[in-house]
């Protein structure tokens, strides 16, 4: 992405399941190119329908009809499932005192699933960059451990400074109700002056096999919200 490009952080969906969007779509396909064949064939002449290919029958029509209505009931059916237990992930950040030193403000950044169903992550990465450097644009997408890495060579010490959480391939993001957050990372004021941006993406699978992708910007609004140098005021 671009420095100057803004973040696309919506949601959006980067995989269907191939077992379970693909086969149902390909089984549909076979049947319409089916039916197209034996349109063909029944307009054909009865004098050369016994000459080849014509005398190719495929399936009988009353089958073909039943086949075709259920695998026209299953790609919809699938469809309709697939919205009802699509997760919605969102995240949340507020100042709050002791989180890091005691009567001390830090900004925490909470992860959570909206919908109604469980998701499971399948990657988590993130991408830092400092104050005065090349900025986002030239920061690959790393495990935590490497941005720590970048954080602890810019002069900022984990648990005085900042706290950011892995999550590993396999941990469950349950749809709650009540839309409590998932802890993500915690940053205190010296850490938000110091960190330029700090992005955190997130892919999960949900129960139907389809991948959802969401970009976290961790440190948006934390310096709005405690008058820092460096964020325009959300419009």
């Amino acid at each position: 992405m671009d420095e100057g490009a803004p973040l696309q952080d919506s949601q959006r969906r980067v995989r269907r399941s191939p077992l379970l969007f693909a086969v149902p779509l390909w089984l549909l396909a076979v049947l319409i190119l089916i039916l197209l064949w034996e349109a063909v064939r029944a307009n054909v002449p009865p004098d050369v329908r016994g000459d080849w290919p014509w005398r190719l029958e495929l399936l009988d029509m009353e089958a073909l009809g039943s086949l075709l209505a259920v695998a026209v009931g299953a790609v919809l059916a699938r469809a309709q499932y697939a919205r009802t237990v699509r997760p919605y992930l969102g995240w949340r950040g507020s100042w709050r005192k002791g989180l890091l030193a005691e009567g001390e403000p830090a900004w925490r950044v909470g992860i959570l699933n909206g919908g109604q169903h469980i998701a499971v992550i399948e990657s988590w990465e993130c991408r830092v960059a400092l104050r005065g450097g090349d900025g986002v644009g030239a920061a690959p997408w790393v495990p935590v451990p490497d941005v720590v890495a970048t954080l602890t060579a810019g002069g900022l010490t984990v648990g005085r400074d900042y706290q950011l959480i892995a999550f590993g391939a396999g941990f469950p993001l349950v749809g709650t109700g009540n839309y409590e957050t998932v802890p993500v990372g915690v940053f205190s004021r010296r850490c938000v002056e110091r960190v330029d941006v700090l992005h955190v993406r997130v892919r999960v699978t949900d129960v139907v096999g389809d991948s959802h992708e969401r970009v976290l910007d961790c440190l948006r609004g934390a310096r709005v919200q405690h008058n820092i140098p460096g964020e325009e005021p959300v419009k």
